[in-house]
């Protein structure tokens, strides 16, 4: 009989997309069906509904950012769309609940406590936001990304499992060659800060080493102005998209990646071994983009450079630093590769099966997956 499990992803892409990449894994693995929890202002609901998962929508406010006032009337929020979880629980009885975070964590993970439902939580940023840090006491497992992390929610309850990603980042041996081929990720929605200042950055880069090729995602709409500033800058070999969709592959080809430093990104280049300058978003919650950098950058795999110092001069200095330096680059591939957890989505899956007596997926009445070949094994 399928069983039910329901993710808690929402808001952005560092929620949703570890969320889908688990609800995959987890599918393949047992006989369960995913449902996600989210609102209707996040990707989720977007994203969510065009992977062919059920996706039922609150109506959460945000607690943070606007003072007294509006924290009061997210808490009410919570508190209204309790209802609605406890109706959703007992009609589709869950075997466990998931959360990553978004507006919806909250009021799910008090329905599944009330109810006496295992309660999971995913942590891929090196610092919890407020939900995860209520319902820490009341996890029964807290999968997270770093070893640092994992003492936050206890040692016998935590995993260190890394970033659930979906399939195709794997690693790829990074040999460096003659050439210098830069990738910029601004995040899903681009970012203006790098947007505006990398293309005369590497405007100073091609001139003083040469041979620069550069794809640059812009964010929606953006591409002409970004393009325009690199004709200035004298880049003749650049791409500009909106959105990369091959993000695997262009990574794959890249010699330097410069990006955000999102749990998703970061993991992302990690998986599959690169090096990378990150300059991380100031005003993420909590500054976990920082912090997720930090912890990387002691690992050896990249560079980071805060916004705030991250001006023309100083990002074409970083730049040329590592693009003229073969030995630099091939450390910090090897760096990030160590760093990386491509397998965490099914580890992740796999012990989730384990922890709360999931039903396996078989075939002619044998474990299919990786609980076949454990069988086998021993």
């Amino acid at each position: 009989m399928t069983q039910n499990v329901f993710i808690c992803a929402g808001g952005t892409g560092g929620h949703v997309f570890p969320g889908l990449a688990v609800a995959d894994a987890l599918t393949s693995v047992a006989d369960v069906e995913c449902r996600f929890l989210g609102t209707a202002k996040g990707l989720e609901s977007k994203v969510v509904t065009e992977r062919g998962y059920p996706l039922e929508l609150l109506s959460v406010s945000p607690m943070k950012g606007g003072g007294p006032v509006r924290a009061a009337k997210g808490a009410l929020s919570v508190l209204g769309s309790m209802s609605s979880v406890v109706k959703l629980f007992r009609r589709h009885s869950p075997k466990v609940v998931v959360s990553i975070g978004g507006y919806s964590a909250g009021p799910a993970a008090l329905g599944a406590i009330a109810l006496g439902v295992p309660l999971v939580i995913i942590e891929p940023n090196a610092v919890s936001g407020f939900t995860h840090r209520v319902l820490a006491p009341f996890a029964k497992r807290a999968y997270v990304a770093w070893d640092e992390f994992a003492e936050k929610y206890g040692v016998k309850k935590s995993r260190v499992l890394g970033v659930p990603l979906r399939r195709g980042f794997a690693p790829k041996p990074y040999v460096a060659g003659p050439s210098r081929r830069v990738l910029v990720l601004g995040g899903s929605l681009g970012a203006q800060a790098l947007n505006e200042r990398l293309p005369p950055a590497l405007g100073r880069v091609q001139k003083e080493i040469g041979g620069l090729e550069v794809v640059h995602q812009t964010g929606k709409d953006r591409a002409p102005f970004v393009r325009g500033l690199y004709d200035r800058a004298g880049i003749a070999n650049v791409r500009c998209v909106p959105f990369v969709e091959d993000v695997a592959g262009e990574i794959a080809q890249s010699d330097l990646v410069i990006a955000r430093a999102g749990a998703v990104s970061v993991a992302e280049i990690a998986c599959l071994g690169r090096p990378s300058l990150l300059v991380p978003f100031p005003y993420a919650a909590d500054d976990h983009q920082l912090k997720n950098a930090l912890l990387y950058e002691r690992r050896g795999a990249c560079r980071v450079l805060v916004q705030e110092r991250a001006t023309v001069e100083r990002l074409a200095a970083d730049i040329k630093l590592v693009l003229v330096d073969d030995g630099l680059r091939e450390r910090m591939a090897r760096s990030a590769a160590k760093a990386g957890r491509p397998d965490a989505a099914l580890e992740i899956a796999c012990d989730l099966v384990e922890l709360c007596q999931l039903p396996v997926r078989t075939r002619d009445g044998r474990p299919e997956g990786p609980f076949g070949r454990r069988r086998e094994i021993h």
